[in-house]
């Protein structure tokens, strides 16, 4: 989210924002709207670690902009044809960044993660908890 539209924002409160992106290698993967995006996303990642940067950002009645990112690596499994074309049909993977959701059926062909599984999913719990407490919401 470039500062320019943040700013450009006419609100009376806070305004929370976030996006998600996958990276594999040096590869930004695309949030998949095809058949053919998705399966080759798998492929690439199949067998491999791939990074997942989950970025929120909190825009103040002031114009003051807070932002957090949270930074998360995941290791598929060896994906065999069948498995990919299963997960083709399930059409989970529509508009998804990399061509997967984690919180579906995508989670049994992970093989290990490290970071936070809320972030990966697209909103990075601590990190949101982080920033409205530093904008001084009262957070228990």
């Amino acid at each position: 989210m470039g500062r320019e539209k943040a700013e450009a924002i006419d609100a009376p409160g806070f305004v929370l924002a976030g996006d998600t992106v996958v990276a594999c290698g040096r590869r930004i993967l695309p949030k998949t709207e095809t058949e053919e995006e998705a399966r080759a996303c798998l492929k690439l990642m199949s067998g491999r670690r791939h990074t997942v940067l989950s970025s929120i950002a909190l825009r103040a009645p002031d114009g003051t902009i807070r932002e957090r990112l949270s930074e998360n690596v995941v290791r598929f499994k060896n994906l065999s044809a069948q498995e990919i074309d299963a997960y083709i049909a399930s059409d989970e993977w529509r508009g998804k960044a990399g061509g997967y959701a984690i919180q579906g059926s995508a989670e049994a062909l992970i093989r290990w993660m490290r970071g936070s599984h809320s972030s990966v999913m697209g909103l990075p719990l601590y990190e949101t908890r982080a920033l409205l407490k530093s904008a001084g919401f009262a957070i228990g």
